[in-house]
């Protein structure tokens, strides 16, 4: 499913994210990053601006209204989203406890 598309000059960053936890960044209808992850993954690759090679880092992750995003040219903010640890804490706990239940559910 695709989360968003951001147009910078003659490029375009297009972000899908998949119902099994895979990421993808497709930069100009070519794939640049994929990873695979629940509560979020960075993602680093190069496009060219001005005929000069940019180092681009994409940080998907979760906040208190859902999904956030970061994007950086050359280590200079262009998307800067806030990170709410909180969410992250609550879902690695509740992963954990549902880890610990099925666990228990199994051996016993």
């Amino acid at each position: 499913m695709k989360f968003t598309t951001i147009n910078l000059g003659d490029n375009k960053i297009e972000v899908f994210n998949s119902f099994m936890a895979k990421e993808t960044i497709v930069l100009n209808g070519k794939v640049v990053s994929e990873k695979r992850s629940i509560t979020g993954a960075t993602h680093h690759f190069k496009m060219i601006e001005n005929d000069q090679e940019v180092a681009c880092k994409f940080i998907l992750g979760y906040g208190q209204n859902g999904v956030v995003m970061s994007l950086y040219k050359d280590n200079k903010p262009v998307i800067e989203s806030q990170k709410s640890m909180f969410f992250g804490f609550v879902f690695i706990t509740l992963l954990m406890f549902g880890f610990v239940f099925f666990y228990n559910l199994i051996s016993n």
